[in-house]
Protein backbone atom coordinates (compact mmCIF):
# COMPACT_ATOMS: atom_id res chain seq x y z
CA UNK A 1 0.00 0.00 0.00
CA UNK A 2 1.39 3.75 -0.37
CA UNK A 3 2.30 5.69 2.08
CA UNK A 4 0.37 9.28 2.02
CA UNK A 5 1.83 12.67 3.43
CA UNK A 6 -0.17 15.84 4.19
CA UNK A 7 2.93 18.82 3.57
CA UNK A 8 2.72 22.30 5.86
CA UNK A 9 2.51 24.56 2.67
CA UNK A 10 2.15 28.28 2.54
CA UNK A 11 3.89 28.93 -0.68
CA UNK A 12 7.01 30.22 -0.14
CA UNK A 13 10.15 28.70 -0.75
CA UNK A 14 11.02 26.34 1.53
CA UNK A 15 7.32 24.89 1.91
CA UNK A 16 6.99 24.80 -2.01
CA UNK A 17 10.69 22.77 -2.03
CA UNK A 18 8.77 20.42 0.47
CA UNK A 19 6.12 20.00 -1.64
CA UNK A 20 7.86 18.85 -4.30
CA UNK A 21 10.23 16.91 -2.76
CA UNK A 22 6.92 14.96 -1.23
CA UNK A 23 5.43 14.46 -4.50
CA UNK A 24 8.73 13.22 -6.10
CA UNK A 25 8.75 10.38 -3.24
CA UNK A 26 5.30 9.57 -2.67
CA UNK A 27 3.44 10.69 -6.16
CA UNK A 28 1.59 13.43 -6.78
CA UNK A 29 -1.88 10.84 -6.13
CA UNK A 30 -0.21 10.42 -2.19
CA UNK A 31 0.08 14.28 -1.03
CA UNK A 32 -2.47 16.45 0.44
CA UNK A 33 -1.29 19.97 1.17
CA UNK A 34 -2.41 22.05 3.67
CA UNK A 35 -2.57 25.36 4.02
CA UNK A 36 -2.64 27.55 7.27
CA UNK A 37 -3.89 30.93 7.58
CA UNK A 38 -2.66 32.95 11.36
CA UNK A 39 -3.52 36.33 10.75
CA UNK A 40 -1.16 37.68 8.92
CA UNK A 41 -1.05 41.00 7.71
CA UNK A 42 -1.72 39.97 3.38
CA UNK A 43 -2.34 36.82 2.01
CA UNK A 44 0.29 37.22 -0.80
CA UNK A 45 1.25 33.20 0.37
CA UNK A 46 -1.96 32.08 0.15
CA UNK A 47 -2.54 33.63 -3.14
CA UNK A 48 1.05 32.03 -4.24
CA UNK A 49 -0.26 28.67 -3.02
CA UNK A 50 -2.87 28.33 -5.30
CA UNK A 51 -1.12 29.13 -7.99
CA UNK A 52 1.03 26.51 -7.29
CA UNK A 53 -1.34 23.65 -6.54
CA UNK A 54 -2.90 24.73 -9.57
CA UNK A 55 0.97 24.23 -11.61
CA UNK A 56 1.22 20.65 -9.79
CA UNK A 57 -2.28 19.73 -10.45
CA UNK A 58 -3.24 19.11 -6.73
CA UNK A 59 -6.02 19.88 -4.32
CA UNK A 60 -5.36 21.38 -1.11
CA UNK A 61 -6.73 21.86 2.25
CA UNK A 62 -7.23 25.02 4.29
CA UNK A 63 -7.31 25.83 8.13
CA UNK A 64 -7.95 29.20 9.64
CA UNK A 65 -5.50 29.41 13.39
CA UNK A 66 -6.30 32.97 13.58
CA UNK A 67 -8.21 33.19 16.47
CA UNK A 68 -5.40 31.42 18.64
CA UNK A 69 -2.80 34.32 18.03
CA UNK A 70 -4.65 37.41 18.92
CA UNK A 71 -2.73 37.96 21.75
CA UNK A 72 1.02 37.81 20.23
CA UNK A 73 2.35 41.52 18.89
CA UNK A 74 4.43 39.36 16.37
CA UNK A 75 4.93 42.10 13.49
CA UNK A 76 3.51 39.75 10.89
CA UNK A 77 0.05 39.70 12.23
CA UNK A 78 -2.84 41.98 10.61
CA UNK A 79 -3.71 43.50 14.63
CA UNK A 80 0.32 44.23 15.59
CA UNK A 81 1.43 47.88 16.15
CA UNK A 82 5.19 46.45 15.82
CA UNK A 83 6.48 47.14 11.81
CA UNK A 84 8.30 44.81 10.46
CA UNK A 85 12.41 44.54 10.30
CA UNK A 86 13.76 45.88 6.98
CA UNK A 87 17.54 43.95 7.97
CA UNK A 88 19.08 40.74 7.92
CA UNK A 89 18.25 38.01 10.74
CA UNK A 90 21.56 38.47 11.62
CA UNK A 91 21.50 41.91 12.25
CA UNK A 92 18.21 41.45 14.26
CA UNK A 93 19.57 38.64 16.53
CA UNK A 94 22.56 41.01 16.69
CA UNK A 95 20.71 43.72 18.11
CA UNK A 96 18.06 41.25 20.54
CA UNK A 97 21.09 39.20 22.14
CA UNK A 98 20.23 36.15 20.12
CA UNK A 99 16.15 36.60 20.78
CA UNK A 100 13.43 35.16 18.62
CA UNK A 101 13.18 37.45 16.33
CA UNK A 102 10.28 39.94 15.88
CA UNK A 103 8.04 38.04 12.95
CA UNK A 104 8.30 34.77 15.47
CA UNK A 105 4.81 33.91 15.56
CA UNK A 106 4.88 32.27 18.82
CA UNK A 107 5.16 28.55 18.53
CA UNK A 108 3.72 28.85 15.38
CA UNK A 109 5.04 25.13 13.87
CA UNK A 110 3.99 23.61 17.15
CA UNK A 111 0.37 24.36 16.85
CA UNK A 112 0.70 23.64 12.53
CA UNK A 113 2.03 20.62 13.25
CA UNK A 114 -0.22 19.13 16.16
CA UNK A 115 -2.85 20.44 13.64
CA UNK A 116 -1.52 18.98 10.84
CA UNK A 117 -1.36 15.72 12.83
CA UNK A 118 -5.17 15.36 13.65
CA UNK A 119 -5.76 15.74 9.95
CA UNK A 120 -3.52 13.51 8.59
CA UNK A 121 -4.34 10.55 10.80
CA UNK A 122 -8.39 11.15 9.61
CA UNK A 123 -7.09 11.36 6.00
CA UNK A 124 -4.63 7.34 6.64
CA UNK A 125 -1.03 9.59 6.31
CA UNK A 126 1.75 8.09 7.62
CA UNK A 127 4.16 11.38 7.12
CA UNK A 128 3.91 15.05 7.93
CA UNK A 129 6.44 17.24 5.98
CA UNK A 130 7.68 20.49 6.80
CA UNK A 131 9.99 22.69 5.06
CA UNK A 132 12.22 24.21 8.40
CA UNK A 133 15.80 24.49 7.23
CA UNK A 134 18.97 25.65 9.66
CA UNK A 135 20.85 28.30 8.26
CA UNK A 136 22.92 30.39 10.37
CA UNK A 137 20.39 32.03 12.07
CA UNK A 138 17.20 30.40 11.87
CA UNK A 139 17.68 27.87 14.75
CA UNK A 140 18.10 31.38 17.13
CA UNK A 141 15.50 33.42 15.05
CA UNK A 142 12.92 30.82 14.77
CA UNK A 143 13.06 28.25 17.55
CA UNK A 144 10.14 25.71 16.49
CA UNK A 145 13.02 25.33 13.19
CA UNK A 146 15.20 23.93 15.19
CA UNK A 147 16.57 20.00 15.47
CA UNK A 148 15.72 19.71 19.07
CA UNK A 149 12.01 20.84 18.44
CA UNK A 150 11.65 18.36 15.76
CA UNK A 151 12.73 15.78 17.64
CA UNK A 152 10.50 16.16 20.30
CA UNK A 153 7.45 16.97 18.31
CA UNK A 154 8.07 13.81 16.17
CA UNK A 155 8.27 11.84 19.58
CA UNK A 156 5.43 13.37 20.78
CA UNK A 157 3.38 13.01 17.37
CA UNK A 158 5.08 9.42 16.82
CA UNK A 159 3.43 8.20 20.54
CA UNK A 160 0.46 10.28 20.42
CA UNK A 161 -1.06 8.65 16.92
CA UNK A 162 0.32 5.21 18.27
CA UNK A 163 3.09 5.43 16.42
CA UNK A 164 1.16 5.59 13.16
CA UNK A 165 1.95 9.10 12.42
CA UNK A 166 5.50 10.62 12.03
CA UNK A 167 6.92 14.11 11.02
CA UNK A 168 9.92 14.74 8.49
CA UNK A 169 11.70 18.20 7.88
CA UNK A 170 13.98 16.91 4.89
CA UNK A 171 16.09 20.64 5.13
CA UNK A 172 16.50 20.49 8.69
CA UNK A 173 20.30 20.03 8.56
CA UNK A 174 20.56 22.68 5.71
CA UNK A 175 20.80 26.29 4.81
CA UNK A 176 18.62 27.70 3.04
CA UNK A 177 20.63 27.79 -0.48
CA UNK A 178 20.84 24.61 -0.39
CA UNK A 179 17.17 23.91 0.11
CA UNK A 180 17.11 26.14 -3.55
CA UNK A 181 19.76 24.08 -4.85
CA UNK A 182 17.32 20.81 -4.42
CA UNK A 183 14.07 23.05 -5.30
CA UNK A 184 16.46 23.60 -8.83
CA UNK A 185 16.87 20.19 -9.18
CA UNK A 186 13.22 19.21 -8.66
CA UNK A 187 12.21 21.94 -10.88
CA UNK A 188 10.03 24.00 -8.45
CA UNK A 189 8.29 26.61 -10.01
CA UNK A 190 9.96 29.60 -7.70
CA UNK A 191 8.60 32.44 -9.73
CA UNK A 192 5.05 31.37 -8.51
CA UNK A 193 6.14 31.34 -4.58
CA UNK A 194 5.64 34.39 -2.15
CA UNK A 195 7.78 34.75 0.94
CA UNK A 196 8.11 38.61 1.62
CA UNK A 197 6.49 39.78 4.77
CA UNK A 198 4.67 42.72 2.98
CA UNK A 199 1.86 42.33 0.86
CA UNK A 200 3.00 44.69 -2.14
CA UNK A 201 2.72 43.67 -5.84
CA UNK A 202 6.05 42.78 -5.96
CA UNK A 203 8.44 41.86 -3.04
CA UNK A 204 9.90 44.40 -1.07
CA UNK A 205 13.63 43.38 -1.37
CA UNK A 206 14.56 44.48 2.62
CA UNK A 207 12.94 42.39 4.94
CA UNK A 208 15.00 39.85 6.15
CA UNK A 209 12.98 36.63 4.16
CA UNK A 210 13.85 38.47 1.07
CA UNK A 211 17.48 39.05 1.89
CA UNK A 212 17.54 35.50 2.85
CA UNK A 213 16.49 33.86 -0.65
CA UNK A 214 17.91 36.73 -2.23
CA UNK A 215 21.37 35.07 -1.02
CA UNK A 216 19.90 31.79 -1.40
CA UNK A 217 19.27 31.90 -5.44
CA UNK A 218 22.37 34.33 -5.78
CA UNK A 219 24.55 31.49 -4.07
CA UNK A 220 23.02 29.01 -6.67
CA UNK A 221 24.20 31.17 -9.78
CA UNK A 222 21.07 32.49 -10.23
CA UNK A 223 18.65 35.10 -10.09
CA UNK A 224 15.82 35.20 -7.56
CA UNK A 225 12.78 34.82 -9.94
CA UNK A 226 10.49 36.32 -7.71
CA UNK A 227 12.10 39.67 -8.15
CA UNK A 228 11.29 39.69 -11.81
CA UNK A 229 7.75 38.31 -11.13
CA UNK A 230 4.60 39.26 -9.43
CA UNK A 231 1.31 37.15 -7.74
Amino acid sequence: MNEKAMVLFSGGVDSTTCLGLAIERFGREHVIPLSIVYGQKHHKEVEAARKILEYYGIQGMELDLTPIFAYSDCSLLSHSHSEIPEESYASQLEKQNGAPVTTYVPFRNGLFLASAASMALSLGCSAIYYGAHRDDTAGAAYPDCSEAFLKSMNDAVYEGSGKALRIEAPFISCNKAQVVKEGLRLKVPYELTWSCYEGGDTPCGRCGTCLDRQKAFAENGVPDPALACSI
